[in-house]
């Protein structure tokens, strides 16, 4: 059997005022973290930022001190002037923004693609859209089919930092067309596999016993109960997760095993559902 052993650990920075205040929904952050789960990654900090350039370089900065493999970051790529994302990633990297000109090219292609095809958007590269591709030194430009700025790929040290758009469709326009190979690189053969029961026991400290046993006996696997609603008829979820790399799968299954089987030795009925 191969060894266990995690894949890419990431951050996500979710930036927009818009998001702080409540009137957008974050959508993003749950989309990536389903993503970096699915592919065996571990995502190990979401923090939900302003739009102020020196908060986000600040944030930046403290990722990179704890040498996250990937750092997403998701809004504040646009042409207005609380579009900061760029330039704080660049402040935070010790670096300056420049003008790329493969960017601007993507710029330009979209604004004539979209133009042609009957959308608003007239004038040619005005300095507001010119500010789109200009990039943190040394990063490159990801194509995004779905939108006009396009999204930023960044070494530093030992991170990289991939910057999205904070319209869910272009993110994730960049994210299946862009960054595939990006993303076979950095989570190689990991997945995620879970397994997932329902109990009726009258609460979780009656069973919080045998969680505590199954955790600690099988500590590569991560065992949650989720309670439900009073009135309802199961009281929780059980959920079992084991993310990573190599064979997973029957180590997964014994420890699922012993749960039922420790659960129903209490006199609780057990029933195995379907995981999302």
């Amino acid at each position: 059997m191969k060894s266990i052993r995690s894949s890419a650990t990431v951050e996500i920075l979710t930036i927009g005022n818009e998001i702080l205040t409540g009137e957008i929904l974050d959508s993003n952050t749950n989309w990536l973290c389903k993503l970096v789960h699915s592919r065996g990654g571990t995502v190990v900090r979401v923090t939900i930022l302003p739009d102020e350039l020196n908060t986000i370089a600040d944030a930046v900065r403290e990722a990179l001190l704890r040498k996250v493999d990937i750092l997403f970051t998701t809004g504040g790529l646009g042409p207005t002037a609380d579009d900061l994302t760029l330039q704080a990633i660049a402040a935070g990297t010790d670096r300056e923004v420049e003008l790329h000109p493969k960017a601007l090219d993507m710029v330009r292609a979209q604004y004539e693609h979209f133009s042609s095809h009957g959308k608003p958007l007239h004038g040619g590269i005005t300095p507001a859209r010119k500010k789109m591709a200009h990039l943190p030194q040394k990063a490159e430009p990801l194509f995004n089919s779905a939108g006009i700025a396009p999204g930023v790929s960044l070494k530093a040290k030992q991170t990289t930092i991939i910057a999205l758009p904070g319209v869910p469709c272009e993110q994730k326009a960049i994210v299946n067309q862009s960054l595939q190979q990006f993303l076979d690189q950095s989570f190689g053969e990991g997945s995620s596999l879970s397994r997932r029961l329902a109990v009726n026991c009258g609460g979780e400290s009656v069973i919080e016993p045998v969680l505590t046993s199954i955790s600690y006996k099988y500590p590569e696997i991560y065992t949650k109960s989720l309670a439900h609603a009073i009135g309802e008829n199961a009281d929780l979820d059980i959920v079992m997760t084991i993310t990573g790399i190599g064979e997973k799968e029957p180590l997964l299954n014994r420890a699922f095993k012993e749960l039922c089987s420790e659960i129903s030795a209490l006199g609780f009925s057990v029933t195995t559902k379907e995981t999302d």
